[in-house]
């Protein structure tokens, strides 16, 4: 009988490899989403088709608010920043496009999953490599997490140890598209911008959108998806 496994499924690039890479793996598929107060439903209708061509067992989308707090580009009313490349990136602080604690609080409803499901196993994309530089992305924030995990829950209480998988954290956006590939992931599916227009064409100016076009570029491979500037 497979194993269980919870996957975060944002609809985007990082996510839908790390899908494939969960069924690869033997594991029965959960995906769970999040109507957060996000800018748009763009990648939630990407989380749909990905779950959908994956066949998972059952795609579960929470509704909850982050707007309330704001703080983020993402749940505000802020502008996204736009660059012409990735160098023009600030590597040194945390992007506006950062929302606060939203990693942990993903985490939290997946652990909530996970025991309902019979689960021991909660896949997330994370990278520490060809990221914005999130706090809630680096393999220290994982391994303590797991840690509190297991104290906190019942099935971690009683034996059943829970592991956070993050199969990406030490690739590059051009290993991630090599693996995805390699496993049939179609990425024309996914969606990645942080601020697509109103067809859900990616602008390919935000952080996003030029990381995952330095991935494709670097693993020689042409992004499937349409940008707004008909570039890529």
């Amino acid at each position: 009988m497979s194993q269980k496994a919870v996957v975060l499924l944002s609809g985007g690039l990082d996510s839908t490899t790390v899908l494939a890479m969960a069924k690869d793996q033997g594991y029965e598929t959960y995906a769970l989403s999040f109507r957060y107060g996000q800018r748009h439903a763009v990648e939630l209708e990407a989380a749909r088709r990905v779950a959908l061509a994956a066949g998972v067992q059952r795609h579960v989308v929470c509704d909850i608010d982050l707007r309330v707090f704001g703080g983020s580009a993402l749940t505000a009313e802020l502008d996204v920043p736009k660059h012409d490349a990735t160098d023009e990136l600030a590597e040194d602080e945390i992007p506006i496009t950062y929302v606060p604690a939203r990693n942990t609080v993903f985490l939290s409803f997946a652990l909530a999953y996970a025991e309902v499901v019979g689960s021991t196993d909660i896949f997330i994309g994370v990278s520490a490599l060809d990221y914005s530089g999130y706090p809630d992305c680096r393999p220290e924030y994982i391994a303590a997490y797991e840690q509190m995990a297991n104290l906190a829950t019942r099935a971690g209480v009683e034996g059943q140890h829970l592991r956070i998988h993050t199969p990406l954290i030490e690739l590059t956006k051009a290993q991630t598209v090599e693996v995805g590939t390699r496993l049939g992931v179609d990425y024309s599916l996914t969606s990645s911008c942080y601020d697509p227009d109103a067809d859900g064409r990616p602008c390919g100016h935000c952080d996003s959108c030029l990381l995952r076009l330095k991935g494709f570029a670097e693993a020689g491979m042409e992004d499937p998806l349409s940008y707004q500037e008909s570039g890529a």
